[in-house]
């Protein structure tokens, strides 16, 4: 089925937007209202415990696999929706804001270690409803579905971790600067987010001003939890915990870096291969530390071909 590309059908949106005089967060809205669509997605919530969990999940269902997807540090649910145009056809797909991230609650005093993040992900994926699955995730979400693969394995079906935090064999210009006091990943004034944007993502793609300064407003206002939360995975790349914890892992991993990423350096793909049993491993020229943003349909072919021998038949 023809899709519009993504960037082209935005840039349109966002000239009849701003011709028609809206406003920013109206601009926003709109924009982020029309890439869930054009990915098959919409907004919902539920209630799990005393948290409010928002996430995505297909507009209309199928007979697929599910798939869930687990966003990075200080992201959200929408990091997904260029890949998710390129399963929600043919899979159930749901794009979880973990807590403290998103439109989900944001506790101060939750507890955000990984271990924490795997029990409160466990329980959202069991009010879901959703028994078996595919398990996607990026960075912090990458570490976190790796840590769930070997918490849960009777859950998963295949695994794939984008450019995953937990081992820091390797380190790169991030680390150096977070201990001098300059934390890239945490915007706290202006500029800050377009500065994250740019050290984050080698192939950066087109946001429009009004939308980029919502996004930054949204940011500066989270820096008070995104603090927290750092504060409580920081450690977890030097400490033996997370690796002995992923050995355990008998279930397909696809592990997914970009060769340009400046948080977490691709050679740590190695390790995690090395640590995974059976796991598989590509490198990415040219994709910083998101593919599944900067790449989403080569990262899509990835996952199909890799999991097409753990995916079920549909009748």
């Amino acid at each position: 089925m023809f899709k519009t590309p993504p960037f082209t059908a935005v840039f349109l949106l966002f000239t009849v937007l701003l011709l028609s005089a809206c406003s920013r967060q109206g601009i926003y809205d709109t924009a982020i209202g029309y890439e869930r669509s054009s990915a098959g997605l919409e907004a919902d919530n539920i209630t799990v415990g005393d948290l409010q969990i928002a996430y995505l999940r297909n507009a209309e269902a199928n007979n697929g696999d599910t798939i869930v997807l687990v966003h990075g540090f200080g992201a959200n649910k929408d990091n997904w929706t260029r890949i998710a145009r390129e399963l929600t056809d043919d899979f159930n797909v749901y794009a979880i804001d973990l807590p403290g991230h998103g439109e989900s609650s944001k506790p101060l005093d939750l507890g955000y270690r990984f271990e924490e993040q795997v029990a409160y992900l466990a329980g959202i994926i069991e009010a879901l409803g959703i028994s078996e699955m595919h398990m996607m995730g990026n960075s912090m979400g990458g570490g976190i579905t790796a840590l769930y693969t070997a918490t849960h394995p009777e859950q998963i079906k295949t695994a794939v971790l984008f450019d995953p935090a937990g081992i820091l064999d390797y380190e790169n210009e991030m680390v150096g600067m977070v201990l001098a006091g300059d934390n890239p990943l945490i915007p706290s004034k202006p500029g800050d987010f377009e500065r994250l944007m740019d050290f984050a993502l080698e192939e950066r793609p087109f946001v429009p001003w009004p939308i980029l300064g919502v996004m930054e407003e949204k940011a500066i206002a989270n820096q008070e939890v995104n603090n927290v939360i750092f504060d409580a995975i920081k450690e977890v790349g030097f400490t033996p915990d997370f690796r002995d914890a992923i050995k355990r892992i008998e279930d397909p991993v696809l592990i997914v870096w970009g060769k340009e990423d400046r948080i977490l350096d691709y050679r740590n793909g190695a390790i995690f291969q090395k640590a995974i049993s059976g796991s598989q491993l590509e490198i990415l020229d040219g994709i910083g530390h998101a593919p599944m943003i900067e790449a989403p349909e080569e990262s899509a072919r990835l996952f199909l071909e890799f999991a097409a021998p753990f995916i079920s038949e549909v009748d």
